[in-house]
C-alpha cells in the first residue's frame, strides 16, 4: 500500500490550517496562525463558535471558518493544529498522518509514552512531520537562559530550579489523571522538558505530590531528575486556587555562575485594555510589545511544514519530555525513584 505525499507546498500561496479543538489554547495558537497569513479551518464538538466569533472580519473574509467534522477540516487542511484533550491527540493524530497532512499537537503528545512513540512512527511511515507544542521553550526569558547555558556563560550545569503555579483548570478533564496525567503531565511537562534540554538526559525520577482537602484543593508536585551528566533538577509544579496569580521561576546554578528568574519580580508590561471579545488561557499578559511566544513557536513549525529548518523542539523531545512525566507519576504512586532505561520505547 503506498503512502500518501504530503500535502504541503513551499510555493503554495493558498495555505490552509485545520485547527482541531477550541478550548483555552485554541485561543492563544489561532490569532498566532492567522498574524501569518494563513487560512484556518476550525473543528470542534464544542465551542468553535466562540472561538471564531471574535474574529468577525475574518470570518467575513473567508480566511477564518468553521466546519462541522474532522473530515470535512483534513479535506481542507494542509496541516493540522491538534488543540484538544490528551487522551483524543492519538486519534487526531492518526487521521491527519493518513491524509498526508504534518501535525502541531499539543503538549504532552500522548498520555503516554508508548503511544507517544507510536503517533512518531505513523507520522514517520506517512511522511510527514510532527512537533509537540512545548511553548515555553519559545518564552523569551527561558529562550535567553537557554541561549547562555548553551555558549557555556555558568559553566556545566550542576543544579536547576524550576517552578510554574497557576489556577487549577476549570475544565473537568483535567481533574481526571487518566485523562490529563494530572499537574506533572499537563503543567509540569514544561519543565521537565526544559530541564532535559538545559541539563542533558535524565537516568532517575523522583516525585512526591500532596493536595488540600476538597475537589478544587490546592494540588502540588515535586518532582527530582538526576541526570546522566550528574546534575539535578528539582521541578515543582501548583494548581492553586481560581484567581491566583500565573507565577514562573526558573534558578540555574553551574560551576561557573547563576541564572535566576522570577515572573513576579520581573513582570511584563501589561496595558488593561477592558474586556475583549477573545478570552485567553491567562498563561500570557496581554501587551502589544512583547511578541507571544505561541507566534514564534508556530511560526517556526510553519516554516518547517514549508520545507525551511526543523524547529527547536521534535517529536523525540516530546516522546522524552512524556517518558520523563510518567516515571514522575510512578515514583508518586510507589513511593521510590524510578530508573529511565537507556533505550527508550521502541520507534519503529
Amino acid at each position: 500500500m503506498s503512502t500518501p505525499a504530503p500535502k504541503l507546498s513551499t510555493v503554495n500561496a493558498d495555505y490552509t490550517i485545520g485547527l482541531v479543538g477550541a478550548g483555552g489554547i485554541a485561543h492563544e495558537h489561532l490569532p498566532a496562525w492567522l498574524a501569518l497569513g494563513v487560512k484556518v479551518v476550525v473543528f470542534s464538538i464544542d465551542g468553535a463558535a466562540e472561538l471564531i466569533g471574535g474574529y468577525r472580519p475574518t470570518v467575513a473574509a473567508g480566511v477564518l471558518t468553521a466546519v462541522g467534522s474532522l473530515d470535512e477540516l483534513l479535506d481542507a487542511a494542509a496541516a493540522v493544529d491538534v488543540c484538544t484533550p490528551t487522551t483524543t491527540h492519538a486519534e487526531v493524530v492518526r487521521r491527519a498522518a493518513a491524509v498526508g497532512c504534518h501535525v502541531l499537537c499539543e503538549k504532552p503528545l500522548a498520555r503516554t509514552a508508548a503511544a507517544a512513540a507510536e503517533l512518531i512512527s505513523v507520522c514517520a511511515d506517512a511522511g510527514v512531520q510532527l512537533y509537540p507544542g512545548h511553548v515555553v521553550r519559545y518564552f523569551p526569558e527561558y529562550a535567553t537562559m537557554r541561549a547562555a547555558v548553551a555558549s557555556g556563560t555558568i559553566g556545566a550545569v550542576a543544579v536547576q530550579r524550576f517552578s510554574r503555579a497557576g489556577s487549577r483548570p476549570a475544565a473537568a478533564w483535567f481533574a481526571d489523571d487518566q485523562l490529563s496525567g494530572g499537574i506533572v503531565l499537563d503543567q509540569s511537562i514544561h519543565d521537565l522538558d526544559f530541564a532535559r534540554w538545559t541539563a542533558g538526559e535524565v537516568d532517575r525520577v523522583f516525585a512526591q505530590e500532596a493536595q488540600s482537602p476538597g475537589a478544587g484543593g490546592v494540588r502540588s508536585a515535586q518532582v527530582v531528575l538526576t541526570h546522566t551528566s550528574g546534575a539535578i533538577s528539582y521541578v515543582t509544579g501548583t494548581w492553586a486556587r481560581p484567581g491566583t496569580t500565573f507565577r514562573t521561576t526558573f534558578e540555574v546554578a553551574g560551576v561557573a555562575g547563576i541564572l535566576r528568574y522570577d515572573s513576579r519580580e520581573h513582570p511584563p508590561l501589561v496595558i488593561d485594555g477592558g474586556r475583549t471579545e477573545v478570552a485567553g488561557t491567562g498563561l500570557l499578559p496581554s501587551t502589544p510589545f512583547v511578541e507571544s511566544p505561541f507566534l514564534t513557536e508556530i511560526r517556526e513549525v510553519y516554516r518547517a511544514f514549508r520545507g525551511g529548518p526543523r524547529p527547536r523542539v521534535s517529536a523525540d523531545d516530546g516522546l522524552q519530555a512524556v517518558r520523563i512525566g510518567e516515571a514522575a507519576l510512578e515514583s508518586i504512586r510507589t513511593g521510590r525513584s524510578v530508573e529511565l532505561s537507556p533505550e527508550p520505547v521502541q520507534v519503529r
